[in-house]
């Protein structure tokens, strides 16, 4: 009888997509829009994401452009992305709101190179749970009778053999991302 590994696998996915998105939040000096996703703007009794409303652009390597539909919400932007402390500095004109990426120093690169291996161990934290509910499971239907101890065994094999592939595919996405804050 084959194990239904469709919770394990949807965790696994989980944890991937959400280091995924941490790692991208993460400033390497470069301008990108991810570095907005977290912040929240105060928009007509809501709180919505930048790109909800505005357009948001790069203008170049250091720079985005942030243009809102209704200009009316310039100063609104602008204090959010303040308020957020993202190390960047934040102008305002009758246009909308330019985001500026100051150059890393060493020790910011650094910091943020302990941030991304933070949250990775979170998201092998959170593998490793799925990983024990996904064992636990195989050893209750070996215990009810489901399965036999040597399907027990093959099903923990392949169980490992996918929590390996996935700390794998984490290990070289925060390889990625340090080499992205080092340059």
């Amino acid at each position: 009888m084959p194990y239904d590994f469709s919770s394990l696998k949807d965790g696994v996915k989980e944890a991937e997509s959400w280091l995924s998105g941490e790692l991208s939040a993460i400033r390497t000096g470069r301008a990108t829009a991810a570095v907005l996703d977290g912040v929240r703007i105060d928009s007509y009794g809501a709180k919505v994401p930048v790109n909800h409303i505005a357009g948001v652009t790069t203008e170049d390597a250091k720079t985005l452009r942030i243009t809102p539909w209704d200009k009316g919400q310039i100063k609104s932007i602008e204090q959010a992305i303040t308020k957020a402390d993202l190390g960047v500095s934040v102008v305002a004109d009758g246009e909308g709101v330019r985001v500026i990426f100051p150059d890393l120093t060493s020790e910011r690169r650094e910091a943020f190179a302990k941030l991304a291996r933070a949250k990775t161990e979170e998201a092998r934290k959170r593998l490793r749970r799925v990983r024990d509910e996904a064992w636990g499971d195989i050893q209750n239907k070996e215990r009810e009778g489901i399965l036999t101890e040597d399907e027990k065994f093959r099903f923990k094999d392949d169980m490992q053999k996918t929590v390996d592939d996935t700390n794998k595919r984490m290990g070289e996405m925060l390889e990625k991302k340090e080499k992205e804050i080092q340059n």
